[in-house]
């Protein structure tokens, strides 16, 4: 695109000298496999720090030197990506953008202190429907614009059916810590709870295996009762130690089915960005609706369900059709999710 690209990384301390080398040696690897540049800041710890908030004096620099990062920024547009960057770091920039990558989440914590509201001069979420989001949540503070999941669509090109037996993949955090009322309710937003509609879909569809890459202990008696039922589980650390071995492990599954947990009920028009590097590598994608399906070409790749007998019947349509779904699966990323097209859209450029 022309332009000179930063990542800009605040890592807080664990603690432990080496455990923080070791992470910032791992950040280091990614940044020059990708040819990226950076300036990574590590943060004192939890014990140590004061406020929440990211004071660029101070603070230990790999990459760029602080000082360079204060010269660049007054001339410089920050991506901030879900608040990732507070003052007063962030407001060295002379332009800020906050992007969010969790609608409902982000909209309901805005109401109740501060997400950067204060600090940022335009507001962008990928939930595309922000303006209908469900009534239940307060009132959005702030004007919101919307944009499509970035992915690289050069970087991931589309791959050949796997070989063997059909693989539906997805990954993820199992359990969820989040605690938000809506609509004077609590509720659990997890993904346990979210695929609890699901459970019986290896047993619907037995031509295929059905595999969870969840964040589960080895000794959580949820693995034995999610094998019971049919399921791989699969270690997520062990299958995506690097951005490639992430690639890797996309490409090597037939399709993506995941349920949604928080969007789908607030009809945010949510969509992740694994499912556009699912689409990008031309697999197809079985999800449940947000909203975001009316922005989406008529046959996109991706196939929306809302209970047991539709995802079924789903996964055998990608069982019996997954040329013509994949070729559309990969249609729909360069269209609708491509990087440079979506990065133009927010960096205002025609």
């Amino acid at each position: 695109m022309g332009r000179r690209g930063v990542w800009l990384e605040v890592m807080q301390s664990s603690g432990n000298p080496k455990r923080d080398a070791f992470c910032v040696r791992s950040f280091q690897r990614c940044m020059a496999l990708y040819g990226l540049e950076y300036c990574l800041l590590l943060r004192p710890s939890q014990e140590q720090r004061g406020p929440e908030e990211h004071h660029p004096r101070g603070i230990k620099a790999f990459g760029m030197k602080v000082s360079e990062l204060e010269e660049l920024a007054p001339h410089s547009l920050l991506l901030n990506l879900s608040y990732s960057v507070k003052p007063p770091l962030g407001n060295l920039f002379g332009r800020r953008l906050l992007c969010s990558l969790d609608p409902t989440e982000v909209l309901y914590w805005m109401d109740q202190m501060e997400m950067g509201q204060s600090s940022h001069d335009e507001f962008w979420s990928i939930g595309l429907c922000m303006d209908r989001i469900d009534t239940r949540l307060p009132k959005p503070v702030v004007p919101w614009k919307s944009y499509f999941p970035l992915v690289d669509t050069e970087l991931l090109q589309p791959q050949p059916r796997p070989a063997g037996r059909p693989r539906f993949t997805t990954i993820g955090q199992w359990y969820w810590d989040g605690n938000i009322m809506i609509g004077g309710e609590w509720r659990d937003y997890s993904k346990q709870a979210a695929f609890a509609p699901y459970m019986d879909l290896p047993k619907q569809v037995t031509g295929a295996t059905f595999e969870l890459a969840m964040n589960l202990s080895e000794d959580d008696p949820e693995r034995v009762r999610l094998r019971s039922l049919g399921w791989k589980v699969s270690v997520p650390h062990a299958l995506t130690r690097t951005p490639a071995a992430y690639y890797r492990y996309l490409a090597g599954a037939t399709a993506e089915f995941t349920a949604v947990k928080l969007e789908a009920l607030m009809g945010s028009g949510w969509l992740s960005d694994r499912a556009a590097a699912f689409l990008s590598l031309g697999r197809p994608v079985v999800t449940e609706p947000t909203g975001a399906e009316q922005f989406l070409p008529e046959e996109s790749g991706m196939l929306f369900v809302r209970d047991l007998e539709e995802a079924a019947e789903a996964s055998r349509r990608v069982l019996s059709d997954w040329p013509a779904l994949s070729n559309a699966a990969r249609s729909t990323a360069v269209e609708c999710f491509d990087s440079v097209r979506n990065l133009k859209l927010l960096l205002g450029d025609s």
